[in-house]
């Protein structure tokens, strides 16, 4: 029997974990050194990626592909058109928050798959009433 998927993996989880001058980098160390079953999008790999090359450069944003390659424990879900009409469907219900598209596909996974757990620091994540893993540590 397969893992249950305990948490969705957001962006910022996976950049204070990958750069040190990031203010939750040691939670999130701490974290993805024994992590659970991790849930995320190509949506939030592709902003990964492109934050890592306009703040840094190309060399790092290619680190951090790396990173999320390694990860055995991550299950990177394709963002369809299914996902993408949910999306749609929580901006306009949340149409008075600065939510993006890709942290709309993010709320749209965990009601989906009702995950719990959010391993993210942006508050926007928490909209639904998922608790964000860094208000538990």
């Amino acid at each position: 029997m397969a893992k249950k998927t305990e948490s969705y993996a957001d962006t910022s989880a996976f950049i204070a974990f990958a750069d040190k001058s990031d203010s939750y980098h040691a939670l999130f160390r701490r974290l993805f050194s024994e992590p659970p079953a991790l849930l995320t999008s190509t949506m939030v790999v592709a902003e990964g990626h492109a934050w890592f090359l306009k703040r840094y450069d190309r060399t790092r944003a290619l680190q951090f592909l790396a990173m999320i390659e390694e990860m055995r424990f991550l299950e990177i879900i394709p963002a369809g058109q299914r996902e993408l009409d949910a999306a749609i469907a929580i901006l306009r219900k949340f149409s008075d928050e600065d939510l993006t598209l890709v942290d709309a596909t993010g709320l749209g996974l965990m009601a989906a798959r009702r995950i719990r757990s959010c391993w993210s620091t942006d508050f926007h994540l928490g909209l639904t009433g998922i608790p964000l893993i860094v208000h538990a540590h």
